[in-house]
This record gives C-alpha cells, sequence and structure tokens, in this order.
C-alpha cells in the first residue's frame, strides 16, 4: 500500500493595497465613531482597493509572486491553483484563471475557485494539500484574495457590517515534504447550512426570472447582511473545537501550540479563543488591528506576516482556524 506524502508551505506572500482608510474617515459618512469600531472589533484601519490599480486577481498575482519567490520557483512550475474569494472580478469566470493570465503561465495549469467566505483559504489548503499527499501533483498556489470596499453599505444603516470588511491578498505555495513529520499534519473542515442567511450576500442570485429588474428595486440586497450576535455566539464556541479536533488527531495539547493564526474576524472573537485555549501573547497573531476582516485573505496574509516577522521557526507547531458565512469552519494543524 502506498504512502500518501506530507505536504510543507515552501512559500507565503501577501499583498494589501495602498489606500488606508482610517476609521476616522468612516466617522462622518457611517455616523460612527473610532471608540466605537474599536471597542466592537478591536478595528483601527483597513486597506480599500484602488479602482483600475487593483482587481481580485491582481492582487493575488501580486502575493503569489512573493510566495513563489520565497519558494525558489517560476509561475510555470506551479501545476495547480486553487484560489478561494467570495468576490471575484467577474460573475464567471473565476479569478483562478485571471490570475493565471496575470502571472503569464504558459503551462495551461487548472485552476479551482474555492467560495468558503471566512474558511475559504483553509477549504483550499485542503484542497491542495489532498492532491499533494495523492501525488497528482508536485506544486500548488494557494490563493486568497477579495475585494469588499466595492460592494459595502457605506451610509449609518450598514455601519453594523461595512467597519468590519477591508481588501488584501495571501498566497502560499504547496510542495511534498521531503522530511518525516513536516508540513500539514491534519486538515479538518465543517459546515452548518441551517445558518447559511445569519451572514448573507442575497444577490445577485439566480432564483430570479428576471434578476437585473429584482436588483434595480431591491438594491439593499446587494449589501452583507449578518446577524451579529448569532455569528459570534456560534464563532466563539466552533473555534475552540474545531483546533482541539486538530491538536486531538495528532496527539498534541493546547499548551504545544507555537503559533496560532484564526481568521480575523473580530478581535474579541480572537481574544475570547485565546482565552479559551490557555494560549499567551506570543502564541497567537493578530492584524485585525491594521486590515480589518480580508476574509479569505485574512488566513494567509497573517501567516506570511507571522513569517516575515519572525514569529514563525523551523520545527514550530503551528494552527491556522477560521469560522464565517455559511456557516463554514475548518482549521489546519502544521509542523513548520
Amino acid at each position: 500500500m502506498a504512502t500518501l506524502r506530507h505536504a510543507y508551505i515552501a512559500g507565503v506572500g501577501h499583498y494589501v493595497p495602498s489606500r488606508v482608510v482610517k476609521n476616522a474617515e468612516l466617522e462622518p459618512m457611517m455616523n460612527t465613531s473610532d471608540a466605537w469600531i474599536q471597542e466592537r472589533t478591536g478595528i483601527q484601519e483597513r486597506r480599500w482597493f484602488e479602482e483600475g490599480k487593483d482587481t481580485t486577481a491582481n492582487m493575488g498575482a501580486n502575493a503569489a509572486r512573493k510566495a513563489l519567490e520565497m519558494a525558489g520557483l517560476q509561475p510555470n512550475d506551479v501545476q495547480l491553483i486553487v484560489f478561494a474569494t467570495l468576490s471575484p472580478d467577474y460573475f464567471f469566470p473565476g479569478s483562478g484563471v485571471l490570475m493565471q493570465r496575470e502571472l503569464g503561465m504558459a503551462n495551461n495549469c487548472p485552476a479551482l475557485d474555492v467560495r468558503n467566505q471566512c474558511s475559504g483559504f483553509i477549504y483550499a489548503l485542503s484542497v491542495a494539500d489532498q492532491f499533494i499527499r495523492t501525488g497528482m501533483y508536485e506544486t500548488v498556489l494557494v490563493v486568497g484574495s477579495e475585494i469588499h470596499s466595492s460592494g459595502l453599505d457605506k451610509t449609518p444603516e450598514g455601519r453594523g457590517v461595512s467597519v468590519i470588511f477591508g481588501d488584501g491578498a495571501g498566497a502560499v505555495v504547496l510542495r511534498p515534504s521531503t522530511q518525516d513529520g513536516q508540513g500539514i499534519l491534519s486538515t479538518h473542515l465543517h459546515a452548518q447550512g441551517e445558518y447559511a442567511e445569519e451572514l448573507i450576500v442575497r444577490e445577485p442570485s439566480s432564483n430570479r426570472d428576471n434578476r437585473v429588474d429584482y436588483i434595480m428595486n431591491n438594491r439593499q440586497d446587494l449589501y452583507p447582511y449578518m446577524n451579529g450576535q448569532n455569528v459570534f455566539k456560534h464563532a466563539v464556541v466552533r473555534f475552540p473545537q474545531v483546533i482541539k479536533e486538530a491538536l486531538d488527531q495528532n496527539g498534541y495539547l493546547p499548551a504545544d501550540i507555537d503559533m496560532l493564526i484564526p481568521h480575523q474576524a473580530n478581535l474579541r472573537i480572537t481574544q475570547y479563543v485565546q482565552q479559551k485555549m490557555g494560549l499567551s501573547d506570543d502564541k497567537v497573531f493578530s492584524n485585525i488591528q491594521r486590515y480589518g476582516n480580508t476574509t479569505a485573505a485574512s488566513v494567509p496574509i497573517a501567516l506570511s506576516e507571522a513569517v516575515q516577522e519572525g514569529k514563525i521557526k523551523r520545527g514550530d507547531l503551528v494552527c491556522l482556524a477560521a469560522f464565517g458565512s455559511g456557516f463554514t469552519w475548518a482549521s489546519a494543524l502544521i509542523k513548520w
């Protein structure tokens, strides 16, 4: 019987737009305050894309170039793209093929798009991991990229959601590990569709005889809706569960974690999970203060920054975890 290989992360990279939007800029348009935003989310500023400069695909490409450079690879070395986003450039085709074009890849490698919102990157990582483990591919590029700012209700009615989200992209390159015990040890994916409408953008929907006319008369349905209390209530349960699931499967305890990188949904959620898991400040990475919630991009951006800042070193036990719309939640345990 063939032995499955481990995949390891050979390179990481991230890109965020140059436009910095501080809470003070949102105060007049949303009738809010810096204190109100920080108290509820921990966010001080976020990045918003610039039209004509940033796209979901080219932000992903910018992050991917950095990850490939770290891995010592060229774009044409990639054998599979897995692209996670809820904000594609087009209704179709997906942004994976657009990023392939942006990178100048001439090898016709497949591009797979994943739509799992806040859990999207870990879902995408899990898919890529399976392709490496079974030997089908040697080099897989996994990207999370989002542009939220163009689809937010920037009025007082939308502030409860709109203050949270930002734009950006992160990427990793997966390769088969040559060392036993190095790499992605396991991934864990879950969903609970009965709560699908608790965090949702309803339109554009295909379930209309004339969806264009419907949108013109129901423009509010183009904006995100979130039942914040219910999302928070479920997140603080599912995060510790899925982290513990990964630890249990691999024979570890919370104290063994060297770095937890949670999806950057809300600083209060992260702090609750940190307390629940009994982790010190130096073992949990947070950058939501600077970037807000970048959905599928948040985990790879945070991972890239943690590596860049020297907070993750060879041999560390790293746990990635996410919870979001769907509801979906996921984790990955990695021996760096």
